[in-house]
Formats: structure tokens, sequence, C-alpha cells
């Protein structure tokens, strides 16, 4: 069943959860209303060690995202607090209230290395919550009073709130902001995630963190055979024009119950076309919807995969726009803010 402003068609029994559930009428069910809960993080930075992903720490303020992008691979993660990955995942959400707190004592920690923090890697730092809670602010702001590199993913135009942070940490080569742009197209938008800023507004963020001074990078995440694989040159060509340095793709991911999620999206919304995108998706991941390999699950493998990749370099080359580029962010000015006595005045 569609609710609007929702991706997930529906709220699937998580799959630790040791009953399951399914309705037996077919009757219409109230929208399901957002619900938010406190929670109080022991730790705020993950780690990372797949050799595929180029960073090795991480943020995320939230668990659960309002964002409702029905592709979403975080969402297998909230079976780990017995919900669902469907509407509970877009529903349910976690504010961690003393993520600033835990940062800061993590980066004074005895021998605590910097090494580049990624906020947004699984769910949106700037989601419609952030408004109110100021949490990813707060972040940004210990993170240049110490001086520490980092970069933001966000599809929401709510950044631009932070540029005042963002332009102090840009001056000290702490910061690359990735803007997230999956289509152009308002319709596609509405359905593959639909509580996101359009892409237009998007590019309009691209442009006003580039004038800013603030180095942008976009990112085609995901690449969906059948679905936006037409959009490529579009939304790299305007991407450069925004002023992008970089831009980059990842194929579609369906991992766990992504993968029943998106194919009951796929029947409800795109019918004709489900098969065809699930095959391609098949020939790419060696027969399966998903596969975990390293150095594969980005990507992809085989003809299609390899189809994509040339049609993504191609656009970047003909833009003038660095493919998969990367900046390199300083590490070495980071210090703690008594040591800073100009930092200290924060």
């Amino acid at each position: 069943m569609m609710y609007k402003g929702r991706g997930a068609v529906s709220n699937p029994t998580g799959r630790y959860n040791p009953t399951q559930s399914q309705s037996d009428t077919d009757e219409a069910m109230p929208a399901p209303q957002t619900v938010f809960y406190r929670e109080t993080a022991k730790s705020i930075i993950s780690r990372n060690q797949s050799p595929d992903v180029p960073f090795e720490q991480s943020i995320n303020p939230y668990r659960g995202c309002e964002h409702g992008c029905i592709y979403c691979f975080a969402r297998p993660n909230h079976a780990y607090v017995d919900l669902s990955p469907g509407l509970d995942f877009e529903t349910r959400i976690f504010v961690k209230e003393n993520a600033a707190q835990r940062l800061q004592e993590a980066l004074q920690k005895q021998g605590y290395k910097p090494s580049p923090i990624t906020l947004g890697t699984a769910t949106d730092p700037y989601q419609p919550v952030e408004r109110h809670t100021e949490i990813t602010r707060e972040l940004l702001t210990v993170l240049v009073r110490f001086r520490h590199p980092f970069t933001l993913i966000t599809k929401s135009a709510l950044v631009l709130r932070d540029i005042d942070v963002l332009k102090q940490a840009a001056e000290l080569d702490l910061v690359k902001v990735m803007i997230s742009v999956t289509t152009l197209n308002n319709r596609l938008k509405g359905q593959l995630e639909p509580r996101t800023a359009s892409g237009a507004a998007r590019l309009r963020v691209v442009s006003a963190l580039t004038q800013a001074g603030i180095p942008v990078g976009v990112l085609m995440a995901p690449l969906i055979p059948w679905l936006n694989d037409g959009e490529v040159e579009d939304i790299v060509n305007r991407s450069a024009q925004a002023g992008a340095e970089s831009a980059n793709y990842i194929f579609l991911r369906l991992p766990l119950e992504v993968a029943p999620l998106f194919s009951e999206w796929l029947a409800e919304h795109y019918p004709q076309r489900a098969e065809r995108v699930l095959s391609i998706v098949r020939q790419s991941r060696g027969g399966r919807l998903y596969s975990a390999q390293f150095g594969e699950r980005m990507r992809g493998q085989g003809p299609f995969a390899e189809l994509f990749n040339n049609l993504f370099r191609n656009a970047c080359r003909k833009a003038g726009i660095q493919y998969a580029g990367s900046r390199h962010l300083s590490c070495d000015k980071f210090s703690l803010p008594f040591q800073n006595n100009q930092l200290a005045l924060f």
C-alpha cells in the first residue's frame, strides 16, 4: 500500500524478531506518523576496514531516516532494534542527542590519530529533524574547533544552514561536501526518495557551496538500470556547470531486506519495467540481487556494469569534471582547543 511521502509500501517484520506477522485484511491502514526516540550513544565514531570504502571513520547522528529512500542499504540496520526495515525505518527515528559530547571525548583520548571522518554514510545527517535538533551542526562545530578533517554526504538543502561553519573548515583544508543527485525527474524523485530535496535544488546547493569556497563533489547513488541510467550525462554535465569538482556513482545495492522491499516498490510503481531492472541487477551481481564482494559491490561486474562505468567516465570527461576524484584533507592541523588560543575563543 502506498502512503504519500513514504518510500516503502510495506512494513515487514525485522529478521531478528522471533514472531513474524502479516496483515489478513485489505482495508486501508492509517498513514504512519513519524516518531522520534532519544538515544544516548556510548560511542559515536564507527571504524571501517572495508578496502573499497574511501574512509576509515564515520559518524551517523541518526538511526533511521525520514527521507524514505527505498533503495537505502542502511534499512536492514533497523532489525537490530526489533523494528522493520520497511516503514519503521523511515518513521521510527533514533536521535543521538549526546553525539557532540561523545565526539569531543573521542578526539581528546590519548593517542588518538586523526583521519577524515565522513558524516552521512548510512543515514542523512541533514534529514528533516536536524532542522530542530541541530546535532549535525554541533558535530561540525566540534570538528572545526579541533581542526579535524571531515566529509559530508547529503541530499538536503539544509546543509546551507551551516555554510558559516563549512567555510571555516574549507579555509583550513578540512572539508569536502558530497551532494547526492540521483535524478532530475521530480516524479521519479517523489517515488524513489520522497522526502528529499528536488534534483534542481541539490544542484543549487552545489552552486552555493562552490561560490562560498567549499569543495563539492556529486554522487549519483544509486545508479539504477532502466530508471535513472539515462540521466547520467545530464546529471554530470549540470553538476559540472554548478561548480562540482568531481562526480562518482554507486551501482544499486540490495542487501538483505532491501531486495524484497525494492522489488515490491518496483512492482507498485514500475510494473512494466520491474523484471528488466532486476534482470540487469542479477546479471551484474553474479546471478543474485546482491553480492557483498569487495571491489564489486559498489560497481557490479559483467558487461552491463562495464557499460555503466564507461558511460559515467565518458560523461565526466565530456563535462570536464574529475571522475571519482578525492581531495586531500589536512590532518596535520589537528590540535586540542586549549592548545590553540584562537580556537578557544569559539
